[in-house]
């Protein structure tokens, strides 16, 4: 059996709550976390719970305010996607909005991996 929509709903309203409980009991013992931002072509890597609660909990951190709003999502066997809009705001001040996505892989009831994509918003040209 895999995640179903209201599984990935449930995952989505635990980010909106800040609940690191919550979304660590959606993930497997060697779940990975590919963030949308990092050193790496793939974001930030995180392996296993620990690295990946680390992970989930710097989100947070970087944005005290963070919201995912508007989630869509679809599930198509082992595989899963949730869309959302993004908002936060940076210990700065700086304020974020953007699109962006999930890509999911399930092993059984459990996200083995949770893949983060979003846009970059940059200055316009002048």
């Amino acid at each position: 059996m895999s995640l179903s929509i209201d599984d990935l709903q449930a995952f989505a309203d635990a980010w909106n709550r800040h609940d690191i409980e919550a979304l660590m009991g959606f993930m497997a013992d060697d779940c990975v976390f590919e963030a949308s931002a990092g050193p790496d072509a793939c974001g930030a890597h995180y392996a296993g719970k620990d690295a990946v609660r680390a992970g989930f909990s710097e989100v947070f951190q970087t944005f005290p305010d963070a919201q995912w709003r508007s989630p869509r999502h679809f599930v198509l066997g082992d595989r899963g996607v949730s869309e959302w809009t993004f908002t936060g705001t940076r210990k700065d001040g700086t304020r974020v909005e953007v699109n962006g996505c999930d890509l999911f892989t399930f092993r059984g009831e459990k996200i083995a991996i949770k893949n983060s994509y979003r846009k970059n918003r940059v200055p316009a040209a002048a």
